[in-house]
């Protein structure tokens, strides 16, 4: 039986879009917020589209910050996608400083685009600094990815930073600490390339062994 991914549903973020991009790679896909649901899957994606503040508090109201902490915690692979990224670090600086999810250190910051417009939206070429399962059926060197964002993570852990892009300057637009991943772009706009990486996650899922809870 196939890889079953949880696409978190927090009221934030085109969720349908990644659904259906997971169901075509192979995978099936279950948009919900109820626990019990989550619980069942072999990974999760979170996604999302907005601020960062809007979507910590729409995470906490529904307990889901909770659940995905505890998903992390018994080993289930965890994909961040645009916002979803950002929500997995310390905290952000977007209008108010808002503490995020803690899954991986780092901060929230507004793109230096020297003067380039804002938000950043379009095509980027993304350089690969390290390898990671994420990344394994895509060129060696790297790819472009669909971008949309005004702002980047800044991991205080290089050594997470599987790539990175430029606009303005050069950023983290993906990362990855164990089981726990993220990308500043939308895979699920990113033509065949994004649904390889997305295949790579449901094998990254599939070949998971997540004890069950209770």
């Amino acid at each position: 039986m196939s890889a079953l991914i949880g696409v978190i549903d927090y009221g934030m973020g085109n969720r349908r879009s990644v659904q259906k991009a997971i169901e075509h790679v192979g995978a099936r896909a279950d948009i919900s917020s109820y626990p019990g649901a989550l619980e069942r899957c072999d990974g999760l994606v979170l996604p999302g589209v907005g601020a960062f503040p809007a979507g910590m508090r729409q995470l906490r109201s529904r307990g889901l910050d909770e659940l995905i902490r505890a998903r992390v915690a018994d080993g289930a692979p965890l994909l961040g996608i645009c916002l979803g990224m950002q929500l997995l670090f310390e905290h952000s600086q977007e209008g108010e400083r808002t503490p995020g999810l803690g899954l991986l250190c780092g901060a929230v910051t507004r793109i230096h685009s020297e003067g380039l417009r804002l938000p950043h939206i379009g095509w980027n070429e993304v350089r690969f600094e390290r390898p990671s399962p994420l990344t394994e059926p895509l060129p060696a060197r790297g790819c472009p990815f669909y971008h949309v964002h005004s702002l980047v993570p800044r991991p205080a852990d290089g050594d997470q930073v599987i790539a990175t892009t430029e606009y303005g300057e050069r950023f983290a637009t993906i990362v990855q600490s164990g089981h726990v991943f993220g990308v500043q772009f939308h895979p699920e706009k990113s033509s065949h390339h994004g649904l390889a990486m997305l295949g790579a996650f449901v094998g990254i899922c599939a070949g998971a062994t997540v004890p069950a809870r209770a």
